[in-house]
């Protein structure tokens, strides 16, 4: 075992198919909806609007799926963290009711636009396991099955020697099942939306991070009248290095990596830090979650683990590998990987990334408004896969309808969070002293 990995960067980008390698924007055009952000949201919604007819042009600063949408650890969730009574409590009855609702078979629409558009992205539909790794955690889950099964969701709570069965691990003392969930290769997962949104007729500029974003006045509009503009009368400009855009309706979709800083105080930048090893040997691999099953545990400094299609363990934990607690993050990593699975005593991690999620106070995603004909889609607070692919595609239906009802959460004002650089620092803290201090428990 090597205590330095091998790759300072993220597996899925190493192993990412299918590349897009478009141009940035150049000159100035009119469209009828400008998406700015090419991670799930983006991409669903371009996707979406594209297949009705819309034309579409979505801005990307850097790659598609460069941000959490390539980073994240592809587990396709269904709901969110906060348990349904929870979002109900915070939301009121209905409102609450239906985000459960519709978030409830947030995996039904991934893996069937995986299968509609033949994404190869190592989709597995084998459910995920909330591990227990405590009493108080254990009670955790049986309030969340009893929550859920009044909501008639399929799960069940396994004991603890299915549990290890099914994980391999004898560290917990039960699961909670979900088979409506399953796995999946992020980054190829947001390429196969990009590749599908272009078939469809939307255009994506890489490369073409959004320097300003306006409201369009009169004055403006006349001063821009070698745009054209046969679809109406334009209600944004948003400009990049090379080039404009004017559109009837912007849909803005960076969640945690935003590129106009003027928004970026409404929620909390929380880093998730991941690990993999080089792919295992069959004989480790054969007791290792060996159904397939995604894994996350209830400790209050939540950590991750699953295989990928070529037998890499992955383990993931709040953290940054960006400062000087990298190394106390790695030397965690090995311990969390030796607890788990003693027996693995011969590997070597292969890549080690980073990624990052917005985090909203109440953990709840939303819609703000930007201005008329405009909204802002952020804040999964860590279940980006389903809750993204959802809200895009229900911020295209808004785009060409107007119709705000079916969104699954009300477009509210803008609210900035407070203090948000204070917690993403008490979040990099408590996540660096839990590690370092855990070889002590």
């Amino acid at each position: 075992m090597h205590t330095m990995p091998i790759l300072n960067h993220s597996l899925w980008l190493a192993k990412a198919h299918n590349t897009l390698a478009n141009s940035p924007l150049s000159g100035d055009i009119h469209t009828d909806l400008v998406i700015i952000g090419g991670g799930y949201s983006g991409l669903s919604a371009a996707l979406h609007a594209a297949q009705q007819g819309v034309t579409v042009h979505l801005l990307e600063a850097h790659t598609v799926g460069y941000g959490g949408s390539g980073r994240n650890v592809g587990l396709v969730n269904a709901g969110l963290w906060t348990p349904p009574n929870e979002v109900e409590k915070t939301l009121g009855h209905q409102a609450g009711r239906m985000l459960n609702t519709v978030l409830a078979t947030a995996p039904d629409l991934v893996f069937s636009l995986i299968q509609q558009h033949q994404i190869e992205c190592s989709a597995q539909r084998s459910g995920t396991l909330h591990c227990a790794t405590n009493r108080a955690g254990l009670r955790q889950l049986e309030q969340r099955l009893a929550q859920q099964l009044q909501r008639n969701a399929p799960v069940s709570l396994v004991g603890p020697t299915i549990t290890e069965q099914r994980t391999g691990s004898c560290q917990f003392l039960g699961a909670l099942f979900d088979p409506r969930a399953g796995t999946l290769q992020p980054l190829n997962y947001a390429l196969g939306l990009a590749h599908a949104a272009i078939k469809a007729g939307a255009i994506i500029h890489t490369h073409s991070p959004a320097l300003s974003c306006q409201q369009i006045s009169k004055r403006i509009n006349n001063a821009n009248k070698s745009v054209n503009n046969k679809r109406g009368s334009p209600h944004w400009l948003v400009n990049t290095a090379n080039g404009s855009i004017t559109a009837n309706k912007l849909i803005h979709a960076t969640n945690a990596y935003n590129t106009l800083s003027a928004t970026n105080a409404h929620f909390t930048t929380v880093n998730y830090a991941q690990f993999a090893t080089c792919p295992l040997t069959e004989k480790q691999r054969r007791t290792i979650l060996p159904n397939g099953e995604g894994c996350w545990d209830t400790n209050q400094v939540m950590s991750s683990f699953r295989m990928d299609d070529r037998g890499r363990l992955i383990i993931g934990g709040v953290g940054s590998l960006d400062g000087k607690a990298k190394q106390v993050h790695i030397k965690w990593a090995h311990r969390k990987l030796k607890a788990l699975f003693p027996h693995i005593t011969e590997y070597e991690f292969e890549y080690l990334w980073t990624g990052q999620i917005a985090m909203t106070s109440d953990h709840l995603p939303r819609i703000a408004r930007l201005g008329s004909y405009g909204i802002r889609l952020y804040g999964y607070s860590g279940r980006g896969i389903g809750p993204a692919t959802v809200f895009g595609k229900e911020a295209a239906s808004w785009a060409i309808t107007g119709n705000e009802d079916g969104l699954p959460v009300a477009i509210t004002d803008p609210t900035p969070d407070t203090c948000t650089g204070l917690k993403a620092a008490y979040f990099d803290m408590g996540a660096t002293i839990n590690h370092c201090l855990s070889h002590r428990l």
